[in-house]
């Protein structure tokens, strides 16, 4: 399976979160992983950012966000031209699909846990 560098935005310390079991799933898989929260942190070796960062040959961007909060990061999110944003259970946004495709990329509305447990992340 190829390394797909991925951010998950929306990140948690919290076991029971699912953007836990994300960036512990993904680290498990091979991937290349970073991640934004609101609290500093770390999980599976990956530290928690808790302001943007700047992104590199980005694959992925998970989202662990309601669509109210992820407005703060439309602009950084297209300015960072992953292939993909992946619209978590919660996380639709079809506003924000619009802006995305209108920058050719690609957003999809899905599981990131699915995805990577069915090997077709």
């Amino acid at each position: 399976m190829k390394n797909k560098k991925t951010l998950v935005l929306g990140a948690s310390t919290k076991p029971d979160r699912y953007a836990y079991l994300a960036i512990t799933m993904l680290v498990e898989k091979g991937h290349s992983v970073l991640a934004i929260g609101q609290n500093a942190g770390e999980v599976a070796g990956v530290k928690i950012q808790t302001k943007a960062i700047p992104l590199k040959n980005i694959d992925t961007i998970t989202l662990y966000l309601n669509p109210t909060r992820q407005r703060d990061y439309y602009n950084y999110i297209v300015e960072s031209k992953p292939k993909r944003v992946i619209f978590n259970p919660g996380t639709e946004n079809p506003e924000f699909y619009q802006l995305l495709e209108l920058n050719n990329i690609q957003a999809e509305v899905a599981c990131t846990l699915v995805l990577l447990t069915t090997n077709q992340y």
